[in-house]
């Protein structure tokens, strides 16, 4: 289907940077907005029962 082979290369990280601003704490800010609701709760939900232990509330910073 591809003509050659589909490759990832794994390197050592060289940087990390913070989002803006306005990204921090996005679903915390905006629990109403469709992607939030659709993608982001059921992950959390089904963290908490699979994990109950582990979870822990976010409060934002």
């Amino acid at each position: 289907m591809f003509p050659k082979r589909i490759v990832t290369q794994v390197v050592p990280l060289q940087g990390f940077y913070d989002a803006e601003s306005y990204h921090q704490d996005y679903a915390l800010h905006n629990p109403g907005n469709p992607y939030i609701l659709v993608c982001d709760r059921p992950k959390v939900e089904a963290l908490k029962q699979q994990f109950p232990e582990l979870f822990r509330d976010y409060k934002g910073k």
